[in-house]
């Protein structure tokens, strides 16, 4: 999901660009991460591995042109030196860098072309494309041996009818046929979906549209896709968060859209509970993936909600899955049990949320970003929640976790705005099958941004082993406000 600020109303969601770093009123509203059937391998070596944004990196002296770093998983976890960082201005890749353009910020991961190798939708939604002014553009990098390589555009089907082609993604099986599909976005409430692979020569095997109920136009449109199976059928479903139709305020909501052998059915939609960033995996370990939301708007000073179901400080919402779809659920705040830290208003819990298994017990593991955490005195400097899955779901009463750079152990040190934690990404990138922590901290040096990798120790989370990577060691300038960590492949 995009960095910009996410209000609550449809009427405050125009964002404008700027040269410098963008402005949030509460920490950042970042991309969701959708819990896959696998998780991304570029190169098909058995290491899981992860790509992190830097939208607004300046490129062959284009400002906020944008690049994409990917770093590739070995059995000593990610390193500097395994990685491709890649602009429209690198070998193979479709397009020219130019200035705000954005390429970059918002990816997704699946096999596209079933031959082993994940590869990665990228796009940049503020691509103005031929005179269509912020139109957008997507592209898919292809997996090999070597990592990924070349790229081929997935052109707009319906240029004159919407901007910001791009501007969500998400990548599941979504008809069971055992090929990944690809969902795309832009500033319609039409969302268009590809079928039975893509081929590098952009061809696919089919195309299909549909239609939630939410907001079309500028700033409008779907504001996240997130891919996972709720049911516990084979086939994936979506969630589409985006603003809703059937109120006079356009109030923030969520969509659960079923997959099935005729791909996704948005006839019927499920209303869910809102909050922009959503991922999904099995908590509670009974075969059907829960859809786990992050809601992370104060309320208004004077107590009312600014959307519903609003509290100080944020919330997770967690909506269990089952055969039929979504049923029940439950919610959680820094309030809840023995989770780590309290509700203050500012900390944006749930500003970014990531699931996987850390210990190998087969529940997935929730990891929930606080940017707006303030430390020490210290505002905006960010911080992580880890809480693990168990046969009742996520444990809140023992076990949970919590990092900041002031952690002993972790890199760095708590600055203003740096928002550690606006992107986490749970991923196994040694392969011993225990997923391990990767975090952004988009606004460390003033908007060059940073990662921060921890790794499992196959119990917990652990800072031994801890690695920072600034922008410079990833090959991403530093002229302008790249803000490397943005957000993660989903």
């Amino acid at each position: 999901m995009h960095k910009h600020i996410r209000t609550a109303l449809a009427t405050a969601a125009a964002v404008a660009l700027t040269g410098g770093l963008m402005s949030l009123s509460t920490g950042s509203a970042l991309a969701a991460d959708s819990v896959h059937h696998h998780e991304a391998d570029f190169n098909h070596d058995g290491y899981g591995d992860v790509a992190y944004s830097a939208g607004w990196a300046t490129v062959g002296g284009k400002k906020g042109a944008g690049q994409i770093v990917a770093l590739y998983g070995s059995a000593n976890g990610i390193n500097a030196a395994a990685r491709k960082t890649i602009s429209q201005n690198t070998t193979g890749v479709p397009g020219t860098a130019e200035t705000n353009d954005g390429f970059g910020w918002t990816s997704a991961y699946g096999d596209f072309n079933h031959d082993g190798f994940d590869d990665l939708a990228v796009s940049a939604e503020w691509e103005d494309v031929d005179g269509d002014s912020d139109g957008g553009t997507v592209l898919i990098m292809w997996g090999s041996a070597t990592g990924l390589t070349g790229g081929t555009t997935i052109k707009d089907p319906a240029v004159s009818s919407h901007d910001k082609w791009g501007n969500s993604l998400a990548a599941g099986d979504f008809d069971g046929d055992g090929t990944d599909d690809l969902a795309i976005g832009s500033s319609a409430s039409t969302i268009y979906v590809y079928k039975g692979g893509i081929t590098k020569a952009g061809t696919s095997g089919g195309r299909y549209t549909l239609k939630p109920p939410i907001m079309s136009g500028s700033g409008t449109g779907p504001l996240t896709l997130t891919a996972g199976d709720v049911t516990g059928d084979g086939a994936t479903d979506l969630v589409v968060d985006g603003f809703e139709t059937d109120s006079q305020y356009g109030w923030n909501a969520n969509y659960y859209v079923p997959g099935g052998a005729s791909g996704l059915n948005s006839s019927s939609p499920v209303k869910l509970r809102p909050g922009v960033i959503t991922d999904i995996g099995d908590v509670n370990g009974d075969g059907f993936g829960d859809i786990v939301t992050g809601e992370e708007w104060d309320t208004n000073k004077d107590g009312s909600p600014t959307v519903p179901g609003a509290s100080d400080g944020g919330k997770v919402n967690i909506t269990y899955g089952s055969t039929d779809g979504p049923a029940g659920g439950t919610e959680i705040t820094q309030d809840t049990g023995n989770v780590p830290g309290g509700s203050e208003r500012g900390d944006s819990f749930g500003g970014e949320l990531s699931l996987g298994d850390i210990n190998g017990d087969h529940y997935q593991d929730l990891v929930v970003g606080v940017p707006g955490e303030n430390l020490g005195g210290v505002t905006d400097t960010g911080a992580v929640t880890v809480l693990y899955g168990s046969a009742n779901g996520i444990d809140t009463q023992s076990g949970g976790q919590f990092f900041a750079q002031s952690t002993a152990g972790v890199p760095g040190s708590d600055e203003t705005k740096d928002y550690f934690g606006n992107e986490v990404k749970l991923t196994d990138v040694t392969g011993d099958g225990k997923a391990d922590l990767t975090i952004g901290a988009y606004g460390e040096n003033t908007g060059n941004g940073a990662l921060t990798y921890l790794p499992s120790n196959g119990a917990k989370i652990t800072t031994t082993g801890s690695r920072a990577f600034s922008a410079t060691s990833v090959g991403v300038s530093t002229d302008g406000y790249p803000e490397l960590g943005g957000n993660a492949a989903n």
